[in-house]
């Protein structure tokens, strides 16, 4: 293990691969299937003040992160809705930055949790019922081009760890 882990990638950064196996493809379900109970328990247990403490230096907040995580991860599933019912629909980009300054950047956490549960629920449902064709269907993101199902999925357990990650980094750091 390294001596030294960057805060802002504590898993290090994403990097996309063309060629999935199923191996793959199997862990990155399984990944949004446990994200959920992961997020829960990384929060468990902390106070306001804790919560509403940044990850690192000039990071996002717990709170923050919590928020973005269903923010994320609700619009990537719309996104993967879209692509199995039309042909390569063009999903536009946002910023995440000013979301997390909007006015319900102070709601309970609880409730972010929530539609993070539900989401990867009926994400995980639908991905699992997927024929081996469908992996390949995909969209064109107004920023990162085109992504298959497979490599959005990849990408997405990915961000489930990172973010996971960054709250759990957090807590050993402080001694919570």
């Amino acid at each position: 293990m390294p001596d030294f882990v960057d805060p802002s990638y504590p898993i290090g950064k994403f990097t996309p691969s063309k060629k999935i196996a199923q191996e793959d493809r199997r862990y990155a379900v399984l990944t949004l299937a446990q994200m959920p109970e992961l997020l829960r328990e990384a929060v468990r247990g902390l106070d306001q003040d804790q919560i509403n403490t940044p990850y690192r230096e000039g990071g996002w907040t717990v709170r923050q992160v919590v928020h973005h995580l269903a923010d994320s991860h609700s619009t990537a599933f719309h996104r993967i809705r879209r692509a199995l019912t039309e042909e390569w629909p063009l999903v536009p980009g946002y910023d995440e930055k000013a979301f997390a300054k909007l006015p319900d950047a102070v709601a309970p956490v609880e409730w972010s949790l929530e539609i993070v549960e539900a989401t990867h629920a009926r994400w995980v449902m639908v991905l699992q019922a997927l024929a081996e064709e469908q992996w390949q269907r995909g969209f064109v993101h107004t920023e990162r081009g085109r992504q298959t199902l497979d490599e959005a999925t990849q990408m997405y357990a990915w961000h489930s760890r990172h973010h996971v990650q960054h709250i759990k980094a957090l807590r050993l750091r402080q001694g919570w």
